[in-house]
């Protein structure tokens, strides 16, 4: 199981030796951007209806399938533009360090997800891997203008959520490269809480985009 690294300290470790830096370069990179309700209430907090977001065992999730992963808790009212930049700022490092696009994969889940799609949206490189899980509201394209996707997109949503939608309209308005896209409906009946756990009907499926083993369509 790969151990989660502050990204400073994963840049370290990468520069440390040519043996390190080749070994590196094979890896899957998954940044993982969470919920809101933990940036509103830490880690320990307990939702009235979904129950305690699962933020360490999801990070586990995807480490136990050998992925490094990037992930920290948010500040309180973190802006998503603002935050997408800091995550632009660390694939662009990977990147420049020799790390293939096709190894890096950004999942969001719900605020998280929307930042992820700012990533897609500023990134614009199609061979980048992108997971949306739960945060796209089903509304007509001009609802979110900004956005303007890029890169390998799965959506995730489910038919019990009221708040994370499809992704198809947006998906439709996007004139960048989607070089690769899929959407799944879950019917879990755990509405918005489904993405407080990692679920292996949203942790699999991400798993396997990230690891190309699943495409989808233009």
């Amino acid at each position: 199981m790969k151990t989660l690294l502050p990204f400073f300290l994963l840049l370290v470790c990468f520069q440390a030796t040519s043996q390190t830096s080749s070994e590196l370069k094979k890896q899957g990179y998954i940044f993982f951007l969470h919920n809101k309700f933990i940036e509103d209430q830490g880690l320990e907090g307990v939702h009235p209806e979904y129950g305690r977001t699962e933020y360490k065992e999801t990070v586990q999730a995807f480490e136990k399938q050998g992925f490094i992963v990037v992930s920290e808790r948010r500040p309180k009212n973190t802006e998503v533009k603002s935050y997408a930049l800091k995550v632009l700022g660390q694939i662009d490092s990977l990147l420049k360090k020799g790390i293939p696009p096709s190894h890096i994969t950004v999942i969001g889940t719900s605020k998280g997800g929307y930042i992820a799609m700012e990533v897609s949206s500023q990134l614009k490189n199609p061979e980048v891997n992108f997971v949306f899980v739960g945060c796209c509201s089903g509304a007509e394209p001009t609802a979110v203008p900004e956005f303007n996707f890029c890169g390998r997109i799965l959506s995730i949503y489910e038919k019990s959520d009221v708040v994370g939608r499809s992704c198809q309209n947006l998906k439709n308005q996007s004139t960048y490269s989607v070089s690769d896209f899929k959407e799944i409906e879950l019917h879990t009946g755990l509405k918005h809480g489904f993405l407080f756990k990692p679920l292996k009907e949203w942790v699999d499926p991400s798993v396997a985009w990230a690891r190309r083993q699943d495409r989808g369509r233009r």
